[in-house]
Parts: C-alpha cells; sequence; structure tokens
C-alpha cells in the first residue's frame, strides 16, 4: 500500500530552540510526497508560538494550532489530528529525539489491514538510565495486563489511520496506549525500529515518576474498556 499524502503532527511546549531545525528535517524527509506539519502549541510559555510563526514564510505547509493553555500530549496529539486534511498522519516528539527520516520506513511498512506502524527505540534509546528502566517497567506490566506485545508504545513516532484514530475512546493520556486501543477495534499493528537521539536543547515536560504514576491508573483503565470490547466479524447476506 502506498501513501502519497501525510499529515505529521507535532505536539509543543516551551521547545522554542528545537522548531526551527525539526521542521527542516520533516520537510526534507518527505519531500516526494504531499505533506502538512501540523505543530500544536500546547500552552507554551516561550517563544515557541513566535518561532513557529517566523518559520510560516519559509514553509507554506506549516500549519500552527494553539492551546491557550497547556491540556498535555494526548490532547494536543487530538487536536492536530482532528484539523489533519489527509486519511494517514504522523506524530512524533518535538524534543527533536525522533528522527523525521524514519517516517518513511514506517510508510514502507503499512499494509492492507494495517491500521498503526509504531517505531521501536530499544536498540537505540538515548535516554537516562533511570527512564529507560522506568520503560521497561511499564512495558512488561503493560504487555501482561492488556495483551499487547508492541515493544515499544512510548515511543512519539507513529503511523495510523486519522479515521481509527478518531474512533477510539479519548481520555488524558491515551497516547501511550495506541496500540492496545487500536488492536481493542480489530486493528493490525506493526513494529518498526527507528532511531532515538539525544535532545540537544531545553528539558522534558514530563517527569518519569509524574508518567509512571498517571500510567499505573490509565493501565486499569485501559484494561477495562478491553474486557468490554467486543469486535464482530461481519457477514453480509444475499
Amino acid at each position: 500500500m502506498k501513501i502519497t499524502q501525510l499529515s505529521v503532527v507535532v505536539p509543543v511546549r516551551n521547545e522554542q530552540d528545537n522548531v526551527a531545525c525539526l521542521i527542516k528535517e520533516i520537510d526534507l524527509a518527505l519531500n516526494a510526497i504531499t505533506h502538512e506539519i501540523i505543530y500544536v502549541n500546547d500552552g507554551s510559555t516561550d517563544a515557541t508560538y513566535a518561532r513557529l510563526k517566523e518559520l510560516q514564510s519559509q514553509f507554506k505547509q506549516l500549519r500552527i494550532v494553539s492551546h491557550v493553555k497547556s491540556c498535555g500530549q494526548s490532547t494536543a496529539v487530538r487536536t492536530g489530528v482532528k484539523v489533519a486534511q489527509y486519511d494517514w498522519v504522523a506524530t512524533l516528539d518535538g524534543d527533536g529525539q525522533n528522527d523525521p527520516a524514519d517516517i518513511p520506513k514506517l510508510m514502507a511498512a503499512i499494509a492492507d489491514g494495517v491500521e498503526l506502524a509504531g517505531g521501536n527505540r530499544r536498540a537505540s534509546r538515548r535516554d537516562t538510565w533511570v527512564k529507560r528502566m522506568s520503560s521497561v517497567v511499564a512495558n512488561t506490566v503493560r504487555s501482561k495486563m492488556l495483551n499487547d506485545d508492541t515493544p515499544d508504545t512510548g515511543c512519539g513516532l507513529k503511523l495510523f489511520k486519522r479515521e481509527a484514530f478518531l474512533d477510539l475512546p479519548y481520555f488524558d493520556h491515551m497516547h501511550r496506549f495506541l496500540p492496545a486501543l487500536i488492536k481493542r477495534r480489530g486493528g493490525k499493528i506493526v513494529s518498526v525500529p527507528v532511531s532515538h537521539r539525544n535532545r540537544e536543547h531545553g528539558k522534558s515536560n514530563y517527569g518519569t515518576f509524574d508518567r509512571l504514576m498517571v500510567g499505573v491508573v490509565d493501565l486499569f483503565g485501559v484494561a477495562w474498556l478491553q474486557r468490554r470490547a467486543k469486535v464482530p466479524v461481519i457477514k453480509e447476506e444475499g
């Protein structure tokens, strides 16, 4: 299956020093296809919005959507997907650690029936030891509770069908459970090895302990949803 049009959604909060380089890389990676770059400015208090406005004159495909107050990463992603023009959407983190050059790899992995291709950073992860270990623990528990063998569900680099995403139940922090939620509705998932880079500027807006605590609560919520999900096998007669 060939994807010829793509919307790229990048949620950002206080990433003023990362936007210019990342936009250039996204545009270069996708110069062979029709694309749009949607930056969702999630209540930034630095010069992120001003930098984005400056870049719009250089990158005509750059769109900016802003939250007056920060609503979190999941809400920012959903805002971007809702305004996206194209049937397929890629997401990546705004800190520059995801490499846009990997987006075509995800596109190449899409086959009939596949609704989500997710990046797998395990071989190249550039996070602190504490963050890596917390991810290992979280992925192990999630795999057992949700019967989801996706190796790196926390990777921000993902490619999915817009319609499938908008059909999912919405809740805060849902972006961490996209593979399990897609499977819940009967969709297929593929994982693709991708690179992971050091953060060059700024600092993370999400603490490891905070992510772990909300993750535990959300995990039980997703498990509850799964137990009540019924995916029918449909046959039309006549």
